[in-house]
C-alpha cells in the first residue's frame, strides 16, 4: 500500500514538474516532451487523472500536432469511472476552444452526447460547459446542438436507441437553458433570430406533438415574428405549420395521425390568421381532401374538426369562402334534417351556422345557387335570373326544423337545470354532488349551444338575410366568454330571458367525464350526450397533444 501512495506522489510530482517548465518556456513548443508526459499521465492514478484533466487543456494551443492525441485522451478522461474525474474533465473542455475556436463544433457535439449524466453535479458541469461555448461563440455552438434533434434517417438501429436519449436531453437543455436566455445569447439580435429559426425549421420532420408547440412557442416569442412583425414573417410561421400538418400529402381517411395532426396545426394556426396569415391553403386542403370522406372520419374527430372550422371561419378570404360555402351547406343538410328525430347532435350544427354565415358574409351571393336567396351584388354569380325557389324551401324548412328542436331541448334543459337544484339539496354525499354538479355545467353548455342556434338561425329566414360577420360577436357554446359580459348576444337574438342557473361565462370547462350519472330529472342524459356531443371535451387542441404515429412527418424546410 506504501509502495502505491509512493508512485502516486511521484506520478503527482513529475505533474507538477511539466507543468512548471511549460508555465515558465517562452517558447513552450520546445518543451513538446513534457506535454506528452501530461497525456500519459491521464492513464494514472485517480490524482493524476484529475490534475491531467486540468493541464491537457491549458496547453493545448502550443501543441498542434498533439492536437488530435490530447483531445482523444481528454475525451476518455470524460468517460472515466471516478465521478470527479469526469467532472473535471468535462469542465476542462470549453479550454480547447479559447484559443482554437476550430474545435468548437466537436465539444458542443461531444458535450451534447454527455448530457446523458446521471449524477447531477456532473449534468451541472456539461450545462456550464455549454453554456460557456455559447456565449463563446453562440452560432457555431447552436449548430452543432441541433445536429442531435435531427432526422432518424441517417441512424442506424443499434445507435437509434442512445441517439433517441441524447435528442431528449439536447432538447430539454435548449428548452429550459437557451430559449430562457435568449435575449443574452441571441447577439446580434436579428442575424441570430434568423439562424436558429432557420436550424428550428430544418429539424421539423421528426418531432412529437409536443415538441413541435416548444418549438412553434419559441419562435413566436422573437422579436422576429413579435407584434410589429409585418404579415409576410407571420405567414412564414403558418408554413411552418403546414409543413407539419403534411398539406402536400394525399389524405388517408383511415390514418388517425394525419386527421389528429390537422386539427391540431390548424387551431395552433389561428392567432397567426388573427395577425393577418392566409388560411388558405388549409381550407383548400379541407375542401378537396377531407370533406369529400367527411362521413368516414370517427365522430369525435368530425366534431373537432368542425369546431376548428368554425373558429377559422373568421379568418376567411372571399376565395376561401366560395370554395368552402357548397361543403359547408352540404352538410349542414345533413345535419339539419327536415323531421324531427329523437337524435340531434347541435354541437356540429352550431358549428355549421357559425362557419356559414361568415362564409358567407364574404361572398353572400354565392348563397343564390346554394340556399335560394336573392342577394344582389352586380356581379354575374348572382344568378337571379335563375330559379332556385326549391333550394329555397328546403333550406328554410330544415331551419324551421332545427328551430322547434332547440327550443323543445332548451325547454329540458332548463327545467332539468331546476330538477338538479333539487337534486343538490338533497345530496348527501360529496360524490352525489359532484355527478349532479357536472350534469348541471353540461346542461348549462347546452342551453349556450341551442341559444346559438336560435340566434344563427333566425335572419337565414329572409330571402336577402344579413349574415354575422367577425365583428359581430356570437360566443361559441365551448369558447371562453369575457366575465365582463352581461348579456348574450345569442339570447338576445333568440328573444329569450337568460336561465338564472346559466350564466353565460359558466360551464365552458366541464369535465370529459361526468357525462352520465344518476338523477337524471326529466333530461335523459343519454339523449343529451348525443345532442351535445363534445361540447363538454374542452381540449387544448395544438397544444401538446400527441401524434398517434409518434412523430410528425412535416416537410423538412431547406
Amino acid at each position: 500500500m506504501a509502495n502505491v501512495t509512493t508512485d502516486d506522489s511521484r506520478e503527482i510530482e513529475k505533474l507538477y514538474e511539466y507543468g512548471e517548465r511549460l508555465n515558465e518556456a517562452k517558447d513552450k513548443s520546445q518543451n513538446q516532451t513534457d506535454y506528452e508526459g501530461i497525456i500519459a499521465a491521464a492513464n494514472g492514478s485517480v490524482k493524476a487523472k484529475q490534475l491531467a484533466a486540468q493541464m491537457i487543456p491549458k496547453f493545448f494551443k502550443c501543441f498542434p500536432q498533439l492536437a488530435e492525441q490530447a483531445l482523444d485522451q481528454h475525451l476518455y478522461l470524460c468517460e472515466d469511472e471516478e465521478l470527479g474525474v469526469r467532472v473535471q474533465a468535462i469542465r476542462g473542455l470549453p479550454l480547447f476552444c479559447k484559443d482554437t475556436p476550430e474545435h468548437l463544433a466537436k465539444i458542443v457535439d461531444i458535450l451534447g452526447q454527455l448530457l446523458i449524466a446521471g449524477d447531477n453535479v456532473e449534468r451541472d458541469a456539461v450545462h456550464k460547459a455549454l453554456m460557456s461555448l455559447l456565449r463563446q461563440d453562440v452560432k457555431t455552438s447552436l449548430t452543432a446542438l441541433f445536429k442531435n434533434i435531427g432526422s432518424t434517417d441517417d441512424r442506424n438501429a443499434e445507435d437509434l436507441s442512445a441517439w433517441e436519449t441524447i435528442r431528449e436531453k439536447v432538447l430539454c437543455f435548449i428548452r429550459d437553458k437557451v430559449f430562457p436566455n435568449k435575449a443574452e445569447l441571441l447577439k446580434p439580435k436579428d442575424e441570430m433570430e434568423r439562424h436558429i429559426t432557420n436550424l428550428v425549421k430544418q429539424n421539423l420532420q421528426d418531432v412529437t406533438a409536443a415538441e413541435f408547440k416548444l418549438f412553434m412557442d419559441f419562435l413566436k416569442s422573437l422579436s422576429l415574428f413579435g407584434p410589429n412583425a409585418p404579415v409576410e414573417r407571420v405567414q412564414e410561421l403558418v408554413e411552418i405549420i403546414e409543413g407539419q400538418a403534411d398539406l402536400d400529402a394525399q389524405f388517408n381517411v383511415s390514418d388517425g395521425d394525419h386527421i389528429d395532426r390537422y386539427i391540431s396545426c390548424l387551431q395552433m394556426a389561428i392567432p397567426f390568421f388573427m395577425r393577418g396569415a392566409s388560411c388558405s391553403k388549409f381550407f383548400n386542403y379541407l375542401s378537396k381532401q377531407i370533406i369529400p370522406v367527411f362521413d368516414k372520419l370517427p365522430e369525435e374527430r368530425k366534431i373537432d374538426l368542425l369546431k376548428s372550422l368554425a373558429e377559422c371561419s373568421v379568418f376567411a378570404k372571399p376565395p376561401d369562402s366560395r370554395l368552402l360555402l357548397p361543403s359547408v351547406v352540404q352538410l349542414l343538410k345533413k345535419y339539419m334534417v327536415r323531421r324531427k328525430i329523437e337524435e340531434m347532435n347541435f354541437t356540429c350544427i352550431e358549428c355549421l351556422l357559425y362557419a356559414f354565415h361568415h362564409l358567407a358574409h364574404k361572398t353572400p351571393n354565392a348563397t343564390n345557387s346554394l340556399c335560394g336567396y336573392k342577394i344582389v351584388t352586380g356581379q354575374p354569380s348572382d344568378r337571379l335570373g335563375e330559379d332556385f325557389s326549391e333550394q329555397y324551401k328546403d333550406f328554410t324548412e330544415r331551419l324551421s326544423t332545427i328551430e322547434e328542436l332547440a327550443k323543445s331541448m332548451n325547454k329540458k334543459l332548463t327545467q332539468g337545470m331546476a330538477e338538479h337544484n333539487k337534486t343538490m339539496a338533497a345530496a348527501k354525499s360529496e360524490e352525489e354532488k359532484e355527478v349532479i354538479k357536472k350534469q348541471k355545467q353540461n346542461a348549462t353548455a347546452g342551453l349556450r349551444t341551442c341559444n346559438n342556434i336560435l340566434a344563427l338561425t333566425q335572419p337565414l329566414h329572409s330571402k336577402t338575410p344579413s349574415f354575422f360577420s367577425g365583428d359581430q360577436k356570437i360566443n361559441l357554446s365551448w369558447k371562453e366568454v369575457p366575465k365582463a359580459a352581461t348579456t348574450s348576444t345569442a339570447l338576445v337574438a333568440a328573444g329569450k330571458k337568460r336561465p338564472a342557473a346559466a350564466p353565460n361565462g359558466s360551464g365552458m370547462n366541464a369535465s370529459k367525464k361526468g357525462r352520465g350519472g344518476s338523477s337524471g330529472g326529466g333530461v335523459q342524459n343519454q339523449l343529451l350526450n348525443k345532442a351535445f356531443e363534445g361540447i363538454y371535451d374542452v381540449r387544448t387542441r395544438g397544444r401538446g397533444r400527441g401524434w398517434r404515429g409518434g412523430r410528425g412527418r412535416g416537410r423538412n424546410f431547406r
